[in-house]
């Protein structure tokens, strides 16, 4: 196996242009598994880490952030916690310390897993993946992006080198069901986002369909009944119709860590949970501007 490690952004372009099997890796915590496991064995692989551009974030325009591909879990909670609270929020729950230090948004992307925790967050907030090649840049959708188990639109001489994320628009929540808080692949995950000015809504499913998705149904039914103008409590029945069409918007499988019903259930019961926290937050917020 060849160890490649480009200096420069280019310089790794023109090498995944030369040897597009070579195998990108950056934080390594999920490309090392495989290899040390011998469930993945490539040609080569190409190093990211001293291509130093992919390990910066910064405003891209007024309300969008632009995201290297090499910015680990630990930034996303300590930097981007009150710009992008849900992914924050997802990021946090990631693995241990040691993991979220070396992990990458970039390589969660990469995986293309359906359980990935940093996807329904990016599916609710609307981002859009940002490609290079030695053929030039190319913005594929985070709802676009994902093709499959572990498969996406990047073509085999591409790099994925940054997100765009529009700042928080209103309140983001996430959430996910495992047998414990954090270091667990999640059984199921979802994440909301209220965008308050628009009057619209946002979703993201986890581990619960081949990819992940989004709740597009349940996204409009939301976004017509809530009391974007004088927001006082939310009617259980309300609650509980925005759950059901969430759980309906999956297509889980039974596997060793869940079945499929169980899936629907606990998304029913996140997608409840995670709008009532929302909507406290909204409701707190207009009431101290009010104040």
């Amino acid at each position: 196996m060849d160890f490649l490690r480009p200096g420069s952004l280019d310089e790794a372009l023109a090498m995944k242009a030369e040897r597009p099997a070579a195998l990108p890796v950056a934080g390594g915590t999920d490309v090392m598994v495989e290899i040390n496991f011998d469930a993945r064995r490539p040609e080569a692989l190409l190093d990211l880490s001293r291509v130093l551009s992919l390990s910066t974030w910064k405003h891209e325009t007024p309300g969008m952030l632009r995201i290297g591909a090499g910015v680990c879990y630990a930034r996303m909670v300590g930097e981007l916690g009150s710009l992008l609270p849900g992914l924050a929020m997802a990021a946090r729950t990631v693995g241990s310390p040691q993991i979220r230090n070396r992990g990458t948004i970039g390589g969660n992307l990469g995986s293309a897993s359906p359980a990935g925790d940093c996807h329904p967050v990016l599916l609710a907030a609307g981002a859009v993946v940002e490609v290079m090649s030695v053929r030039g840049r190319r913005l594929v959708r985070a709802a676009d992006f994902f093709t499959g188990p572990k498969r996406s639109a990047l073509e085999p001489d591409e790099l994925i080198t940054a997100v765009l994320v529009p700042a928080a628009p209103g309140p983001q929540q996430f959430a996910k069901v495992g047998t414990r808080n954090a270091m667990v692949i999640a059984v199921c995950a979802f994440a909301l986002e209220l965008r308050v000015a628009a009057s619209q809504v946002g979703t993201g499913i986890g581990s619960a369909g081949p990819t992940p998705l989004r709740a597009v149904e349940a996204e409009e039914f939301l976004a017509a009944r809530l009391p974007w103008d004088s927001p006082g409590p939310l009617a259980d029945s309300l609650t509980r119709e925005f759950g059901a069409l969430v759980a309906a918007a999956a297509r889980p499988i039974d596997d060793v860590r869940g079945t499929a019903e169980y899936r629907r259930h606990a998304l029913t019961v996140l997608a409840r949970r995670t709008l009532t926290w929302a909507w406290d937050g909204y409701r707190k917020e207009r009431s101290d501007s009010c104040g």
